[in-house]
């Protein structure tokens, strides 16, 4: 098969759930775990970094990566979804995966997949993990996908595990309140290992404690540790000051620190990356600088090439996207909005229809024009319907069959002045970067 055949191959032939929703969720790990013996158990043979988390969790993972590829390790990074490229998923010091890895591994281990019959997730899990093996990587930092104790990539011992926040998604599947939320969260934390959780919350913040004291695993809450305040924010960098609450034996003081990220809701990743940095100092043998932390993080876009977080797509008139596709993202982002200065707000806007979108609808702003497109998958709303649904709530606009054509006439009406707003889910996105 060529290459584009064996994606096709992948999409058609197993269940995805970024595509179908629910119905591609195995609450069980005994695929992968069937895949990975028959492998080898790749993930066994390279330290791994493990991160979880309802926001934020990509833009930690990528962090995290970067610094390590500053400190001239060779890094593994395992994201989900991707945008454009299925090879966005996997990649080695910022270069994706090859179309021949991925060729040769789907059709050396078809026989195996016909007999496990695994998802779509599953089996580029698998994939990841013996990419990381093949490729002789120092360390992977590997994304959860949904959750955590079910999740697929679950089935590592890392040398610290990561949880950034805990907020309401996938109700469906992770259950409808944030201590059920958080349970399944904390599903990665694992025996004697270090796990640092980026935010506090009065909910969740007993099962995380719980769980830690279960595994014997020593926890840190981030938030209480690290301060990190916004300085200067423009549409390429954020320079944010960083003020240690404690003594840190290895994180220097870093005073300002200049990131690759555009907002002030990145605070919260800033502090839970340092945290990490300190753990991994303290408790392996890494050599992390002060210049490899500052290095990694002003040029992360270019080290390990990400996407969709308040993305910069052309000026006059100004157009960004960002991925934020639940409340707890989409209130920073809306927030992050307010901040900025333009003549006339315009948003287009998508989302999936397996969602609970009212608490999204009700965190837009009733004073931006708006253009409600269906994206190109089998779980996005109709347009219509969206537009329905957000007229009860003060939003008014148009509804156009796709994104391509939603946003061309947002591009039409806007003045130079104007911004344009692309969200409401990665889907949206990757139809726009």
């Amino acid at each position: 098969m060529t290459y584009q055949q064996t994606i096709d191959y992948m999409y058609a032939q197993l269940p995805m759930f970024t595509r179908v929703g629910a119905s591609a969720f195995k609450k069980d790990l005994t695929n992968t775990l069937a895949l990975c013996d028959a492998l080898d158990n790749p993930q066994r043979k390279f330290p791994t970094i493990h991160v979880a988390g309802t926001n934020g969790k990509g833009s930690t993972a990528h962090a995290i990566a970067a610094i390590l590829q500053a400190a001239g390790y060779k890094t593994g990074l395992y994201i989900s979804p991707h945008y454009k490229d299925f090879r966005e998923r996997i990649k080695v010091n910022g270069t994706y995966i090859s179309k021949q890895f991925v060729k040769k591994f789907v059709a050396k281990h078809s026989p195996l997949f016909e007999k496990i019959e695994p998802s779509f997730f599953e089996m580029t899990v698998a994939m990841a993990f013996d990419y990381f093996h093949t490729e002789g990587v120092d360390v992977a930092v590997i994304e959860v996908g949904l959750g955590g104790r079910l999740d697929s990539t679950n089935v590592i011992t890392p040398l610290v595990s990561v949880i950034t926040n805990i907020s309401f998604d996938h109700v469906d599947m992770l259950g409808d309140t944030l201590p059920k939320i958080a349970f399944e969260k904390a599903g990665i934390i694992k025996s004697n290992v270090p796990v640092v959780i980026g935010e506090e919350h009065s909910e969740t913040k007993g099962v995380f404690i719980e769980k830690a004291k279960e595994m014997n695993a020593p926890i840190y809450f981030a938030s209480q540790n690290i301060d990190i305040q916004t300085v200067t924010s423009d549409f390429e960098w954020t320079d944010f000051k960083v003020e240690l609450k404690k003594p840190f034996k290895y994180l220097p003081n870093l005073g300002t620190l200049r990131v690759n990220l555009n907002g002030n809701y990145q605070e919260k990743n800033v502090a839970t990356v340092l945290q990490t940095i300190e753990i991994l100092l303290e408790k392996t043998d890494f050599k992390i600088t002060e210049k490899d932390i500052r290095t990694g993080l002003e040029n992360l876009k270019s080290l390990v090439k990400i996407m969709g977080r308040w993305q910069v797509l052309s000026r006059e008139p100004m157009v960004l996207c960002d991925s934020a596709h639940n409340e707890g993202g989409l209130t920073v982002v809306m927030n992050q909005l307010k901040t900025l200065i333009f003549n006339h707000l315009h948003i287009v806007l998508g989302v999936v229809r397996d969602k609970d979108i009212s608490k999204m609808l009700a965190l837009m702003p009733q004073n931006a024009t708006y253009y409600f497109a269906k994206a190109n998958i089998p779980r996005a709303l109709e347009a219509e319907t969206l537009r329905e649904k957000a007229a009860e709530f003060g939003l008014i606009g148009k509804a156009y069959p796709s994104v391509k054509r939603a946003l061309a006439a947002a591009k039409r009406q806007a003045e130079k002045s104007d911004l344009i707003y692309v969200g409401g889910s990665t889907f949206v996105v990757a139809e726009v970067v």
